[in-house]
């Protein structure tokens, strides 16, 4: 679970990550560079990779990541469903998830 998020921050697990992150099962896996705020398909590859039943995209505090269609129906081909919305609304879905006992893999965004 996500312990908490401020902007540019996030806590998982006691220990604090100052980047974007990655999340698989549960775990701390990872960072990702963005480029121009925009998501990739090869930044959720490795998240599709795992399986799990829902990927969640947290787009920033102001929603300012942008993750394209194509993006969205590469996740969705391989029957994952994705959930965007800003970063800590993403978190609150993502740990209620977690909670509840989905295979969840997430993708956050630490700033804008």
């Amino acid at each position: 679970m996500i312990d908490s998020y401020r902007f540019g921050s996030f806590v998982i697990d006691g220990k604090q990550y100052s980047c974007n992150i990655k999340l698989i099962r549960d775990k701390y896996a990872g960072t990702w560079d963005h480029g121009p705020h925009i998501v990739k398909t090869e930044h959720v590859k490795d998240l599709v990779r795992d399986k799990p039943e829902i990927i969640i995209i947290g787009t920033g505090a102001s929603g300012t990541l942008k993750v394209p269609i194509d993006v969205q129906e590469y996740i969705g081909s391989k029957g994952i469903r994705v959930i965007i919305q800003r970063s800590g609304e993403a978190i609150n879905t993502y740990n209620e998830l977690i909670k509840k006992g989905k295979r969840v893999n997430a993708l956050m965004h630490n700033t804008c």
